[in-house]
């Protein structure tokens, strides 16, 4: 479920491509997605501390101490420098999104073969092809979302429901809340990106005439679709999350209900909080 963090927390490939589909500044988007993804992720936390309570996960009868805490923390120090080399790579232009995934997977396997050493170069098979199997399941389901959007363009059926929504009601607030619904059932079928591109500069002109900030909204939206990342029948994080523990479909489903439930309560207050998306720019 906190995987779908990855596209409301920058750097975002959906949140750019919003960016460029709405001439919205792409760095004001990422500023702009900070707070409702630490938001998101503080009701996952929520629930994730009141169900191992309730079935008495990770209980320790050690107590915290600053000097065990920097232990840890010295020890964790190679690992926690991999979002900081992306992040610090990726804004100051030394290299792209998508190169920064490579960096990133480069310095990992280095730091796990050499500094961690939990690895051995002899696992690297393994890994490379355990991960490319994952990857291939998730570009099949991504490509036929991709296909669907197309077919859904094609056939104008995003005007038509644009269009719908205006001659509803004359309340934005209506307006607003029939968009989100429609967002979220979008984000059941169509891949994030597709939807983003597909969807941006029909539902866009509709928020500005209604008097949304142009970066409120992009965030509303790219929050909405991130809940379809956890529900099926596309749910990639589903998918993917099967694929590497083994666990049905049926059984993740129904698991990640209380993290659906929590992004749902978190997208209302972003939607009802302008400030909350606004307040870093």
């Amino acid at each position: 479920s906190a995987g779908s963090l990855g596209i409301i927390i920058p750097p975002s490939i959906p949140m750019i491509m919003y960016g460029v589909s709405s001439q919205t500044s792409v760095g004001d988007m990422f500023l702009g997605g900070i707070l409702p993804g630490i938001l998101i992720g503080i009701g996952m936390i929520i629930w994730v501390c009141i169900y191992s309570k309730k079935k008495g996960f990770g209980t320790q009868t050690e107590k915290f101490t600053f000097k065990r805490f920097f232990v840890q923390l010295n020890h964790a120090k190679w690992a926690l420098l991999t979002p900081i080399i992306i992040l610090g790579g990726i804004y100051s232009g030394m290299f792209t999104p998508t190169e920064a995934a490579v960096i990133s997977v480069v310095y990992a396997i280095l730091i796990s073969l050499f500094v961690y050493k939990e690895i051995s170069v002899k696992d690297l098979p393994r890994i490379v092809s355990r991960a490319s199997l994952t990857s291939a399941s998730v570009l099949i389901i991504i490509s036929a979302a991709t296909a669907f959007g197309k077919v859904l363009t094609l056939e104008q059926i995003p005007n038509q429901v644009a269009g719908a929504l205006t001659t509803i009601s004359d309340s934005s607030f209506v307006i607003i809340l029939l968009i989100m619904i429609m967002l979220l059932v979008v984000g059941m079928f169509m891949d994030t990106t597709a939807a983003v591109v597909i969807l941006t500069p029909i539902l866009f002109p509709v928020a500005v005439e209604l008097g949304i900030h142009p970066v409120h909204f992009g965030v509303m939206m790219i929050a909405n679709l991130a809940i379809g990342f956890i529900t099926p029948p596309l749910g990639v994080n589903l998918f993917v999350g099967s694929g590497i523990s083994g666990v049905g479909i049926p059984t993740l489903s129904r698991a990640v209900t209380p993290f659906l439930i929590s992004m749902i309560i978190t997208l209302i207050f972003i939607v009802v909080f302008p400030f909350l998306s606004l307040v870093l720019l």
